[in-house]
């Protein structure tokens, strides 16, 4: 299982922190409290008519999330065929039956976009009466869901695709950490027993499209029971990565149906320029996991050892790859490019629709084009709206998460100002400023360049001493410190 690392603020920073944690609310003007006009309109939200015909409660459906979740998007079922491959059921939460397009729940998720995970609570994007409650895929809890199922045959190829909206009944809840001991154990039987070898397919799937699955190391701000706030560093564990390829087949049978309905909104993301591949080749040989020119970069990324200390700020380096995603509404013609760069593949969200607005228009579109009905009027007159809504609230929800980690890293070294640490540089920015990453604790922050030395170049190590650290602005500075650069 990937190593987690835990960094705890000292005890005397902790008061400070949760202070400039709190502030963040308003700094930020991140949503409040739901009005009572839209409490009281969710209280009143029951699952819309018609009752789903299709009952499929007797289905062994389980969610698998990260442990104390209660906000559950998806359930899903994973059966082998006689003669070799799988047959997935992947129940959705029926979001749409509780918000009435036009009302005052449906105004205010559009102003909020997402939920919001901040470190001392959620913001949700519904009231928790939907999102925790009514909505969600609790199990014993009878829920309508919008069931996606595939016929795949051995190699993990999508052979058939149906979608309904039909009754579902979860069996359990897993979460993550348990569900990894347990295929590690061996426990064969279960909800797990074909996860491993499905997400093993798929990915092979993947790796045949031309896709590349990034896996980035988990930063998560933690409060513990007694207030105080740590940063917990880890690698997704496999089952994460084999869960995620049930949302990623989705979300591409869910892109096809509304291309092939001429409705609809997709992920989209261009692929890396010759510019961009050519940087990252050279921040890759810096960082000393050169990329060979015989490799694809999505072979290449997948060639990794994730256990390798190097490998996470090749990963980050990666993301320069991955950049210009954004939402492509269409009604009538089709986006002239409608993939999904690291997916190779169109791609459309529809998986989590509690947490996440534009997922309630992909599952309606990808239903009512599904039963060969009209896609409703108050869709397709919205679809305009849904980029700018995403594009803001996706850039409040990257504020909110570098801000409350810069602040944790401060509060991390408040108490250690002129203290020397070893360091990996891991970026040059322009002629005076490097980005390092510390040994310990793992904060990435910037330093001042070597006065009179020559310039390090990314993978160098060096000796640098912490100038500042201002929990209550979050800013971090380090100058080089004295000596010759650490062996690389």
């Amino acid at each position: 299982m990937p190593a987690r690392r835990t960094h705890l603020a000292p005890s005397t920073a902790q008061s400070e922190l949760a202070e400039a944690l709190d502030a963040l609310r308003t700094e930020l003007e991140l949503p409040g409290e739901f009005s009572p006009e839209v409490l009281a309109e969710a209280d009143a939200a029951r699952p819309a008519d018609p009752v789903p015909a299709r009952d499929l409660r007797e289905l062994a459906f389980v969610t698998l999330d990260p442990a104390g979740a209660r906000d559950l998007d998806q359930a899903f079922l994973i059966e082998p065929r006689r003669r070799g491959g799988w047959l997935v059921r992947y129940a959705i939460a029926d979001v749409p039956s509780f918000v009435r397009p036009g009302g005052a729940v449906d105004a205010e998720a559009r102003r909020r976009g997402q939920s919001l995970y901040a470190a001392d609570g959620m913001i949700p994007l519904h009231p928790p009466v939907i999102g925790v409650d009514r909505a969600s895929l609790l199990p014993g809890e009878d829920r309508t869901a919008y069931v996606w199922s595939f016929e795949l045959d051995g190699q993990g190829e999508v052979l058939r695709t149906g979608l309904e909206r039909a009754l579902v009944r979860s069996r359990a809840q897993l979460d993550y950490e348990s569900a990894q001991r347990a295929v590690d154990a061996g426990e064969h039987a279960g909800p797990l027993a074909e996860l491993p070898a499905f997400g093993a397919a798929r990915l092979e799937q993947e790796r045949l499209r031309g896709g590349a699955s990034l896996d980035l190391p988990d930063e998560e701000v933690v409060r513990d029971e007694q207030g105080g706030y740590r940063i917990e560093r880890r690698l997704p564990l496999p089952v994460e990565t084999w869960n995620a390829q049930l949302s990623i087949m989705t979300g591409i049978a869910a892109a096809r149906l509304m291309l092939d309905g001429g409705v609809g909104v997709l992920r989209t993301m261009p692929p890396p320029d010759a510019e961009a591949i050519a940087a990252f080749r050279i921040r890759t040989a810096a960082l000393g996991l050169p990329w060979p020119e015989r490799l694809a970069y999505g072979e290449y990324l997948r060639s990794l050892d994730r256990r390798d200390p190097r490998t996470g700020p090749v990963l980050r380096a990666a993301a320069s790859l991955f950049r210009g995603a954004g939402y492509e509404v269409f009604d009538g013609t089709p986006p002239a490019d409608p993939g999904q760069a690291a997916i190779a593949a169109p791609y459309a969200h529809v998986t989590a629709p509690i947490r996440r607005l534009v997922d309630r228009w992909g599952l309606v579109a990808s239903l009512a084009i599904a039963e060969g009905r009209p896609v409703p009027t108050w869709l397709r007159e919205s679809l305009p709206e849904l980029p700018p809504l995403m594009q803001a609230s996706a850039a409040r929800a990257g504020r909110l998460e570098q801000a409350t980690l810069d602040r944790v890293e401060a509060a991390l070294l408040a108490d250690r100002v002129g203290e020397v640490f070893e360091a990996t540089v891991v970026e040059v920015r322009g002629e005076d400023r490097l980005v390092v990453q510390l040994d310990e604790p793992a904060v990435t922050a910037n330093c001042r360049a070597p006065a009179g030395r020559p310039m390090p170049g990314a993978g160098e190590r060096m000796p640098i001493v912490l100038e500042h650290a201002d929990i209550r602005s979050g800013s971090v500075g380090f100058r080089p410190g004295g000596g010759a650069a650490l062996p690389s």
